[in-house]
């Protein structure tokens, strides 16, 4: 396996925050805090006023540091409130399903976080209180987005399949339509509950045709989004930022192509609910494309319960060790690597850049070929790299076809997330009670 970037179950609330730079302060009346209660029960586990007021903090500055106008306090809240109970909902399925977050882990991202701040842990810390945040706040926000990502790839992402001729399938309607277009979209989904009764559909399209009708009266597309949206990234906007045509459904893609930017696209229905979707703007995207690949191999060693991060890596420093003493590398990685790729000797052929995720690239990319690398570490586990060659290759084809397999798997794994999400939350056992 290539180590292919996968996406997050959404775009995590804490990378936002951390803009700190830009701190805003709450609003006067968001500084009262009311006495403590239950808001929320999900499960075997509650939501409290209190945890429900820091998070509405957290996203009133959020959505001020973007300049989106802010909803009516309590439309904001009830969304935000439904936010939270499907995030529980989410790692309570992923905690009962064995899934388990090392806190090295933990403080690695903390660790990237700082760096991506130019600060140091301190710098960190002081930046968060100076924010009304902390660090065991983002530890415990972090812990959770952990938790959830890797249940969606367990229960989504490794089960999705693309076959040869659903590529050549892709790659006929691409020649066919020319050059592929990229499109900077927004988004707004109202979801309609499983095996929901003519009436309660009715109710949801109501309720989209409702916000449509604002939109065209020139209500903020954000601050709907905000206001009304059940998809995930409802709260930033419901921006999806540029995405290739083909590696949207084929419902946005189609609704998506004749509009210019700026325009708003009609009601779509799916199984998932109702969307609403408005265009930014658009490209033409062109995959012609001359890259540097190389052809490397690797030993690698996962963390888990059993293996630390500590054990990972001094097993793969004995390892390095007896190959600097001439043991060959290929015959140590069928021994000992815990990749698909040990049956090859670790070959992972040729790679081209952004195949594989960046710590591994970085370290690759800074191998002499017949080199081998110390142990790095990366989301998978600790590696050993050895670059055997490189080339300078024309891509054009390949590149197509690995783009094809990309935006197909990309497409099949959000539908099957929205799918799995709404499972979920609509078997979880769930009480709403009054906020005030």
């Amino acid at each position: 396996m290539k180590f292919f970037k996968r996406p997050e179950w959404r775009r995590p609330h804490w990378a936002l925050a951390l803009l700190i730079a830009a701190s805003t302060l709450l609003p006067a009346h968001a500084a009262v805090q009311p006495l403590d209660h239950i808001v929320a029960v999900v499960n075997d586990e509650v939501i409290t006023r209190q945890e429900l007021v820091k998070r509405y903090g957290e996203i009133v500055r959020n959505l001020s540091r973007q300049n989106t106008p802010l909803p009516p306090r309590e439309v904001l809240e009830k969304q935000l409130l439904e936010r939270m109970v499907t995030e529980l909902a989410l790692q309570q399925h992923a905690r009962s399903t064995g899934v388990r977050v090392d806190p090295t882990q933990v403080e690695r991202a903390l660790q990237r976080i700082a760096a991506q701040n130019k600060l140091d842990m301190a710098g960190l810390q002081a930046a968060l209180e100076k924010d009304g945040q902390s660090l065991d706040s983002m530890r415990n926000t972090i812990r959770n987005e952990l938790l959830i990502a890797r249940a969606r790839e367990r229960d989504v992402d490794n089960r999705i399949s693309v076959s040869d001729a659903e590529i050549e399938g892709y790659l006929q309607t691409q020649a066919q339509q020319g050059v592929e277009t990229e499109y900077n979209f927004a988004h707004i989904l109202v979801t309609v509950p499983e095996n929901a009764s003519p009436e309660q559909i009715q109710a949801r399209r109501d309720r989209a045709e409702d916000i449509l009708a604002q939109l065209a009266r020139g209500v903020d597309f954000a601050q709907l989004s905000a206001s009304h949206s059940d998809a995930p990234n409802a709260l930033q906007g419901g921006a999806f930022g540029w995405r290739a045509s083909g590696k949207m459904p084929a419902l946005f893609a189609d609704a998506l192509k004749p509009l210019q930017p700026g325009q708003i696209a009609p009601l779509l229905k799916s199984s998932n609910g109702f969307h609403i979707l408005k265009l930014n703007d658009k490209r033409g995207l062109d995959v012609a494309l001359n890259v540097t690949q190389t052809h490397a191999r690797h030993i690698l060693i996962k963390t888990n319960e059993l293996t630390s991060e500590s054990d990972a890596r001094n097993r793969l420093l004995q390892l390095k060790e007896r190959i600097d003493n001439g043991v060959k590398f290929d015959e140590l990685a069928r021994l000992h690597s815990e990749d698909a790729s040990a049956s090859k000797g670790g070959d992972l052929g040729w790679i081209n850049p952004g195949d594989t995720v960046p710590d591994f690239e970085k370290a690759m990319n800074a191998l002499q070929p017949g080199e081998v690398s110390a142990p790095i570490q990366s989301p998978f586990g600790w590696h050993l790299i050895q670059v055997l060659e490189r080339r300078e290759q024309d891509v054009t084809q390949e590149r197509q076809k690995l783009l094809a397999r990309q935006a197909i798997r990309e497409r099949k794994a959000e539908e099957a997330f929205q799918d799995w999400v709404r499972q979920i939350r609509d078997s979880a056992y769930v009480e709403l009670r009054p906020l005030d």
